[in-house]
């Protein structure tokens, strides 16, 4: 008798482990588990830690709650001023309901990557070549709204998307370059113009300045000397002021005849003689 209440008691302490290790289930800190009974979904989803589930009846299916980084393969398309461009991005989102998750959508990053694929072909057609290049925060402002839209129904959280790069035409970028060294030069001519604008403006100022001390055109004159002189040079050029010749002109009180003038008035008199003598000889 009491080697039958023995065996019993083994019996029953082996069913019960058994029992216990087939409905024990251990839901990971990064995971929620989301239980079947009877083909009928559980609420709310089972948290982290040990969890109990009723054997034969209950199925628990796991769902990765951490966030999920997704390729979006490279897109080709037209963009809006008749580019051909390929546009690869980057999609990061979670798993904010696991029930809908799993219930609502068959295979939920399959359905997020046709979706971002979708969405990024959208965006090209509505997107200038300047704004793929440059203005790309907006874009992927609007790309990660196109793509929320219908996950929120499938219990899906896009974090952000990130557009990751833009292949261009050889020919459009040889253009490019053409353009970007275009400009270089438009803004080299204009620093140039300018400059020379603000050395004229200067030079100037410092003429009316001598204008008003002809002393300090005298000075200027002798460092200029100085300055060449301090090269090794065997040739000194000196100018000659034309304020020197006025003023040695006016001390003169007349100017030196012109030697045209003074040719055409010596034929006249000439010519005046002749005419005077009869006997004069042709």
């Amino acid at each position: 008798m009491i080697a039958l209440v023995m065996v019993l008691g083994v019996l029953l302490f082996v069913a019960g482990l058994v029992g216990f290790a087939s409905s024990a289930r251990v839901v990971r800190q990064f995971e929620r588990g989301v239980v079947f009974r009877l083909g009928r979904v559980q609420h709310p989803p089972r948290p982290p830690g040990l969890t109990m589930i009723v054997p034969i009846v209950d199925r628990m299916r796991k769902v990765n709650v951490q966030i999920v980084t997704l390729p979006v393969p490279a897109q080709e398309g037209i963009t809006r001023d008749n580019v051909t461009v390929r546009v690869d991005a980057v999609v990061y989102f979670r798993v904010s309901d696991p029930i809908r998750a799993t219930v609502e959508v068959q295979d939920y990053q399959f359905a997020v990557s046709q979706v971002a694929q979708t969405s990024l072909r959208s965006i090209i057609g509505k997107s200038e070549l300047d704004d793929l290049l440059s203005n790309r925060e907006q874009l992927n402002q609007g790309l990660a709204l196109t793509i929320d839209s219908p996950a929120v129904s499938w219990g899906i959280e896009i974090d952000r998307v990130e557009i990751k790069d833009v292949a261009l035409p050889e020919s459009m970028k040889r253009s490019m370059s053409r353009q970007a060294e275009a400009e270089r030069e438009r803004r080299s001519r204009i620093i140039t113009a300018d400059g020379e604008f603000q050395a004229s403006q200067q030079l100037a100022s410092a003429a009316k300045v001598m204008a008003e001390s002809p002393a300090a055109l005298q000075l200027r004159l002798l460092q200029t000397i100085v300055e060449v002189a301090a090269e090794k040079n065997s040739t000194l050029v000196l100018p000659f002021p034309v304020e020197l010749l006025r003023f040695l002109e006016q001390a003169t009180g007349r100017q030196l005849p012109h030697p045209a003038t003074d040719s055409s008035n010596r034929l006249d008199r000439d010519s005046d003689h002749t005419l005077d003598d009869p006997h004069s000889e042709l």
